[in-house]
């Protein structure tokens, strides 16, 4: 009886948030629903910029840039077992390039352009435009300059112009990673002439001007933006990357209650959103009103980063006293509602190097009280566990959890929740004893991920601090070689380096899910999470 009660006051609750957006919604939503190539999307926020490159650019900016810039080369497409279409993590296809070639030694690529591209202002796409870019974002700092290095790409003189439409790239070591890093969503292809003449000597590379100003040759261009509120994208009919996308025009909308959003897409009112709780995914699905499609993000792990320079958690042995304490199987349940793969009860020896796979840590109170004694902390300890309020719906639950197992072993534990905005700045000061937080890798190779988390030279996403030398020989290792078996070999002992250490302790590998109606077709899951519209139909 309270289950039913509890439902059918969401129900009436979401009625009333729909019915009380219906008018500020009504002229999109007429055209949203009365056209076939129209997409009305409904997100929690928007983007903070029209730059991903900018300083502090948001997740959903990486979505704009996919649809609004041309790469030289893009992901292939495949279909997962479960018929999800996806991209190809293992071959890349044409876009701004029409074809590419590896010089013999293996030490250079050389592009040959699309001549008939061109920028949004009709401007011909040249070499020279690729050039700035790459220039820009191996210059620029911040999260781009170290996305780039993570495929050896880090001068100005490794791109070379050779004429208008030859472009090269010159390596300065063999890196399996560098092609397919020219494919994600940092390298895109700027108007240079436009933005140069938007630069100052103290802002070189237009940040300002491009935070605020959109200058591609992608599929789509930028109509208007309303920053918190509304970004519309129109078709961009010159686009020669590909096939002319059936979407002529995208309006995003900012609706950041997900009751509405979902009573949106169930009245009809909207064709996509994601960010809901999983247990309205899983409502979602088992009610079958709409299309729910769910991938295990690659390379992606929700965890507990544990501060491995500071005490308490530069103890060992307290670390994996945690790592036996974390109530999995409850957070499993309880906060994910089985949308996600579960990274805990694996086998105590790593036998593949396969990534992410499950830790061998479960819910041992006794073997975690041990620990905690052998650690020196019999009588226990006093410590925070953060989080971002961005991630409440399921982080606090979690945290919550957390906070209750570790209780039991002396581990009292502070919830500290963060505003997104503050978040990437605290967790960069390396300062919080514990941290909720969740990572994905792009590309999607094992070192890639540790070279982002553990490696002790990288201090962005290393969060919890963590330095060894014999790690990051190891990382550095599996990033150069060429041997297969040796590859393996040291994929594995990093791997298991990291399961012995725990600087973090893996809850599950999360699913992106999405939801649209029936008559929506055409989504492909990509490694960036954002919709690319290119590929929709609407009927």
């Amino acid at each position: 009886m309270q289950n039913a009660r509890t439902e059918l006051d969401r129900r009436l609750l979401l009625k009333g948030a729909s019915a009380g957006l219906a008018l500020s919604l009504a002229g999109h939503t007429a055209l949203a629903q009365g056209r076939n190539d129209t997409l009305l999307v409904v997100q929690e926020l928007g983007p903070n910029s029209l730059d991903m490159q900018g300083l502090g650019s948001n997740q959903t900016v990486n979505g704009l840039s996919w649809n609004c810039y041309d790469r030289l080369m893009t992901y292939a497409a495949k279909t997962l077992a479960d018929g999800t279409p996806s991209y190809d993590r293992a071959v890349l296809a044409p876009e701004l390039a029409e074809s590419w070639e590896v010089a013999a030694d293996g030490m250079s690529c050389t592009f040959k352009l699309r001549k008939d591209a061109v920028f949004h202002d009709g401007t011909p796409v040249t070499a020279r435009d690729v050039k700035w870019s790459f220039d820009r974002a191996v210059k620029i700092g911040g999260f781009p300059t170290f996305q780039m290095s993570a495929g050896s790409l880090e001068k100005p003189e490794q791109f070379v112009v050779v004429d208008d439409h030859t472009f090269r790239v010159d390596y300065i070591r063999k890196d399996k990673m560098l092609l397919f890093n020219l494919a994600v969503v940092v390298p895109f292809v700027i108007n240079s002439e436009l933005a140069k003449k938007n630069a100052t000597a103290e802002d070189p590379w237009a940040a300002a001007w491009l935070k605020v100003n959109e200058a591609g040759g992608g599929a789509y261009k930028v109509e208007s933006w309303k920053p918190g509120a509304e970004l519309i994208l129109t078709r961009f009919d010159g686009w020669k990357s590909g096939p002319l996308p059936k979407i002529r025009r995208v309006i995003a909308r900012d609706v950041p209650s997900a009751g509405t959003r979902r009573a949106m897409l169930e009245r009809g009112d909207a064709d996509l959103s994601t960010g809901f709780a999983p247990r309205d995914f899983d409502q979602l699905m088992k009610e079958a009103k709409l299309k729910v499609v769910g991938v295990p993000i690659p390379n992606a792990l929700w965890y507990v980063a544990l501060n491995t320079s500071k005490p308490p958690f530069d103890n060992l042995k307290l670390r994996q006293a945690i790592a036996w304490a974390t109530p999995y199987e409850e957070i499993q349940k309880n906060a994910f509602f089985g949308r996600a793969v579960p990274m805990y009860g694996g086998p105590a020896k790593v036998e593949s190097a396969a990534w992410p796979q499950a830790f061998p840590y479960v819910t041992d109170l006794d073997k975690a009280k041990a620990l905690m004694k052998e650690a020196g902390f019999a009588q226990g300890l006093d410590t925070t566990l953060s989080l971002e309020t961005g991630t409440a719906t399921v982080g606090e639950p979690t945290a919550l959890l957390i906070q209750e197992s570790l209780a039991k072993i002396g581990v009292r534990v502070g919830i500290e929740k963060i505003p997104g905005a503050n978040w990437r700045t605290t967790l960069n000061k390396k300062e919080l004893p514990m941290a909720l937080n969740r990572f994905s890798g792009w590309l999607d190779y094992p070192e890639y991920y540790f070279f982002w988390n553990f490696h002790g030279n990288n201090s962005i996403f290393n969060i919890s601090a963590y330095k060894n030398a014999e790690m990051d020989t190891l990382i550095d290792k599996a990033r150069f070689t060429s041997d297969a078996a040796e590859y393996d070999a040291t994929v594995k002992a990093f791997i298991a380096l990291c399961m012995s250490e725990v600087p973090v302790v893996p809850l599950n590998q999360p699913m992106h899910d999405v939801a649209m109606p029936k008559n929506i077709s055409g989504y492909e899951f990509w490694f960036h999470r954002e919709p690319d519209f290119r590929q929709f139909v609407k009927v």
